[in-house]
């Protein structure tokens, strides 16, 4: 854990030192404020990790990490735009902050610095980065559609979601460690096994996710307790709720949606949930995309050691609960 504290700590220095320039003021000030909300840095972390893994340095893999994590931050401020989020670590959303069009703009500018960062690699690294990059973007963008869509949507299904999550969140964590393997020069088995370990890692963490919108400490968690509830959205715990739920349970979580009372609402939705044990439900369902992860680390040919510090990192991720 020591180590992974480590490669933060680096990252959080370089993301300090990113020259954003003084103006406009209300495109650039957004974004200081925005990084300096700072964050775990998982994704770049893994870029790291991988890089090292298949044989270069960290200093080597930087720009790759950094445009991960500035891409990532431009979803956020977006994501908290469409969701209407007031928070994010604590912390007022830059639409709450400024206004909704500036937000917009601030985290447009994000991509652009992401795509700065890819250019200082060369030629057939270059390519591959920018192609794997492309794709990465255009399915995290698939993904919030999706997301959106199932808003509207009473038909659902579990393996819909799991693949709208895939979308939204996994495949970044696959394309931040692939970014690793391409930098690196490793071969094809491994970059599709790191691949394939990133995306069953990320279904597990938004899986995770998902549990500790409804089930986290609130002084812990940094966004607003059951969000996801208020607002209605299609969860794995809601889709399992509806699952496991008899006929009476089922028209209890209809009167529930419409409930206007958000604290009611979020109490009475948690204590039909433990009722129904979703919480269980969806840890197993977790767990079975984490031991999906881990089978594929497995089968990666690179140094024990560096695979033990990925193995850390997706342990961390499991047992956390912010």
């Amino acid at each position: 854990m020591q180590e992974l504290i480590a490669y933060a700590e680096y990252l959080e220095e370089k993301i300090e030192q990113i020259d954003l320039p003084n103006s406009p003021s209300n495109l650039y000030d957004p974004l200081r404020y925005f990084l300096k909300l700072g964050g775990k840095r998982i994704r770049p972390i893994l870029t790291l990790l991988s890089a090292e893994m298949f044989g270069k340095d960290k200093d080597y893999a930087l720009d790759a990490a950094l445009a991960i994590e500035l891409f990532h931050n431009f979803t956020l401020i977006h994501d908290d735009i469409m969701d209407q989020a007031p928070l994010r670590r604590n912390k007022e959303t830059v639409h709450v902050k400024w206004n909704t069009n500036i937000a917009i703009l601030s985290g447009d500018v994000l991509f652009v610095k992401a795509y700065e960062m890819l250019t200082n690699y060369q030629n057939d690294q270059l390519k591959e980065l920018f192609n794997l990059f492309n794709k990465t973007a255009s399915e995290v963008c698939e993904g919030q559609q999706l997301d959106m869509d199932f808003e509207k949507s009473e038909n659902v299904s579990i393996d819909e979601y799991i693949e709208m999550i895939r979308l939204k969140t996994s495949v970044l964590l696959g394309c931040a460690l692939k970014f690793g393997g391409i930098i690196g020069g490793t071969n094809e088995s491994n970059k599709n096994h790191i691949y394939t370990f990133g995306q069953h890692v990320g279904i597990a963490f938004q899986i995770q996710d998902d549990i500790l919108d409804l089930f986290a400490d609130p002084d812990k968690f940094g966004k607003q307790i059951g969000g996801d509830v208020i607002a209605n959205k299609k969860t794995l715990l809601n889709l399992k709720a509806k699952e496991l739920a008899n006929e009476e349970q089922h028209k209890e979580l209809i009167r529930l949606s419409n409930e206007e009372n958000v604290k009611i609402k979020v109490e009475q939705t948690l204590k039909l949930y433990l009722e129904l044990g979703v919480r269980e439900a969806c840890e197993n369902i977790m767990r079975e995309h984490y031991n999906t992860a881990i089978n594929a680390l497995s089968q990666i040919q690179a140094p024990e050691k560096h695979k033990n510090n990925m193995l850390a990192l997706a342990d961390y991720l499991m047992v956390r609960n912010s």
